[in-house]
C-alpha cells in the first residue's frame, strides 16, 4: 500500500487554492497550479516540515501540555500525565509512524472544519499555517 500523505485536504498555495493530491508510481505529490502548470512536490517534502514546525511548537512545553491533555482525556494522575508526556519527548518517532499511517480521514475532515489550514508556495515551502485555537507567539507579551 503506498505512503498516504499527512495532510491532504488541508493544503493551499499562495493564493489560497486548494492543493490536489496525486501519485507518482507508489510516491504520493501534493499539485500545485502554477499558471497552467502542475507541479507536483512530493508529500513527504512538505509534511516534513509541517511535522518540524508543529514539534518545534510543542518543545519545552511537554509538562503542561501532557497535564492539559490528561485533564482533557479524564485522567488526571500522574502517571498518565508522565505517559502522554514521555510520548511528547519522543514526538519524533510519532512524526515517523504518522508520515508512514497518515492521518484518518475523519481527522483530517475535522482539522479542515475547525479551519486548520497549511499554505505552501509553488516549491513546497510551509508559508505558514493556521492552527485554530493556537496562540500567536507575538501576543503572548
Amino acid at each position: 500500500m503506498p505512503r498516504q500523505p499527512v495532510f491532504a485536504g488541508l493544503i493551499v498555495d499562495e493564493y489560497e487554492q486548494a492543493v490536489e493530491v496525486a501519485y507518482i508510481g507508489d510516491e504520493p505529490c501534493y499539485v500545485v497550479n502554477d499558471a497552467g502548470f502542475r507541479r507536483h512536490i512530493p508529500s513527504e517534502q512538505v509534511d516534513r516540515q509541517v511535522l518540524k514546525l508543529l514539534g518545534d511548537s510543542v518543545e519545552g512545553n511537554e509538562g503542561l501540555l501532557s497535564e492539559q491533555t490528561a485533564k482533557l482525556m479524564g485522567q488526571d494522575d500522574i502517571f498518565s500525565r508522565a505517559m502522554i508526556e514521555a510520548q511528547l519527548k519522543n514526538i519524533d518517532q510519532q512524526f515517523e509512524n504518522l508520515l508512514q499511517m497518515g492521518l484518518p480521514e475523519e481527522l483530517r475532515a475535522y482539522m479542515g472544519m475547525l479551519g486548520f489550514r497549511i499554505r505552501i508556495n509553488l516549491h513546497g515551502e510551509v508559508l505558514d499555517i493556521n492552527q485554530p485555537g493556537a496562540i500567536d507567539p507575538e501576543d503572548e507579551s
